[in-house]
């Protein structure tokens, strides 16, 4: 009878084990969920706060890491599938903080060779492991030309709370 019970408690705990990783998801056990890949289990620290200057040096070093040799950014532009070789002219004041985990940066680039023809690029970022990340990049204007003005950036795109809304 004892090894009966001894068996039956055993599975019983098993069970209990099993039931409480599927429920918890492996968090049963008292670790800390990471909600923010800035935060480390376990920590009572708070997430890091990101400023304007941390902003600017996360898109000055990521620019400054994906340009060739030769100072071209390379970008496939979403809409045309177009390689656009562009080289870079200045980021936008303001960058800003879209909510807990999101930033974001607007900037200009030039076609390689035309410096009147300049495209707006947006990039987003989020915090991983202490750093600011790129995770996406658009075209926000294409240069286009005017016979009474010359060349100017048509918007792809605008926002509404910070949401993008196609143009066209």
């Amino acid at each position: 009878m004892k090894s009966n019970t001894i068996k039956i408690l055993a599975t019983l705990g098993t069970g209990l084990i099993f039931g409480l990783l599927i429920t918890f998801g492996g968090n049963a056990f008292g670790d800390t969920l990471v909600k923010n890949n800035d935060v480390q289990p376990n920590s009572d620290e708070a997430p890091r706060k990101y400023y304007v200057e941390d902003i600017k040096k996360a898109m000055t070093d990521y620019i400054a890491d994906q340009v060739d040799e030769n100072g071209i950014f390379h970008l496939r532009d979403d809409k045309t599938g177009e390689i656009l070789a562009l080289k870079f002219v200045k980021i936008h004041d303001p960058v800003r903080k879209i909510n807990s985990s999101t930033y974001f940066a607007c900037t200009d680039f030039h076609v390689a060779g035309e410096p009147k023809k300049l495209y707006d690029l947006d990039f987003w970022m989020n915090p991983v492991t202490g750093e600011l990340k790129i995770y996406d990049t658009k075209v926000h204007k294409e240069p286009r030309k005017s016979l009474l003005y010359g060349w100017y950036k048509q918007p792809r795109y605008t926002f509404v709370n910070d949401r993008v809304i196609s143009l066209y």
